[in-house]
């Protein structure tokens, strides 16, 4: 698989992708559409043997396992024990984002997901917060869940930049989609100073939310 990627890496993308993820320095070079192509074709074969004997030593090795778990069909629980498994691999933002929106199989096991997400949420290390976090706004920023996942985003351990941008991104999604009790929360929320302004700032950045409503989000910075 190594010899695949390699043949696969380009030298000014890779520059260019480094950049914008400043702890990593172990990346390739290989296209995000590159590593779907090459994840689809693993998910139709012997994916488990795959998974099984995957190695994480580059940034692509990784973001491959992620999106292999994401197009595989199985049952629930062996896709939440690959997911489980693979979770303690994450280590900066871009593998944990592209692996948490490639798991669209959660939108028909949302009940099931939202336990497996419960001991991340309450966890005390960046990536495994960030890793829940990321899928509550993908898949359960809506009616059904909003009450719950502002609970959540409030009491989460936010000491971390990662976790901060991430909680301040949730929020902002939340509004978009449920702009009445998110509204509500901003009010009388404890959230720390940065990501409070992180996620007014955000709203205020979406081409979804009214020139009038981010008057008065603007109007809320501390």
């Amino acid at each position: 698989m190594k010899e695949k990627l390699a043949a696969l890496a380009d030298e000014k993308y890779r520059q260019f992708a480094s950049s914008l993820i400043p702890n990593i320095d172990n990346m390739l070079g290989v296209r995000l559409p590159e590593l779907r192509k090459l994840a689809k074709e693993i998910a139709k074969g012997n994916w488990r043997g795959y998974l099984d004997d995957a190695e994480s030593d580059f940034f692509e090795e990784a973001m491959l396992q992620g999106m292999v778990i994401g197009y595989v069909r199985t049952d629930i629980d062996e896709l939440l024990r690959h997911v489980a498994a693979f979770v303690p691999k994450i280590d900066n933002w871009s593998v944990c984002d592209s692996f948490c929106i490639g798991l669209k199989w959660t939108k028909s096991n949302r009940s099931r997901v939202w336990e497996f997400l419960q001991p991340y949420l309450a966890s005390e290390r960046e990536y495994e917060i960030r890793f829940g976090v990321v899928m509550l706004l993908d898949y359960y920023a809506d009616e059904a869940y909003i009450d719950r996942v502002l609970e959540l985003l409030d009491r989460t351990k936010r000491d971390k930049y990662y976790v901060q941008m991430a909680v301040a991104w949730a929020l902002s999604v939340c509004f978009v989609n449920q702009p009445g009790p998110t509204m509500s929360y901003l009010e009388r929320c404890s959230l720390d100073d940065f990501t409070y302004n992180k996620a007014l700032q955000k709203i205020t950045e979406s081409y979804r939310v009214d020139q009038t409503t981010k008057s008065r989000i603007r109007a809320m910075k501390r």
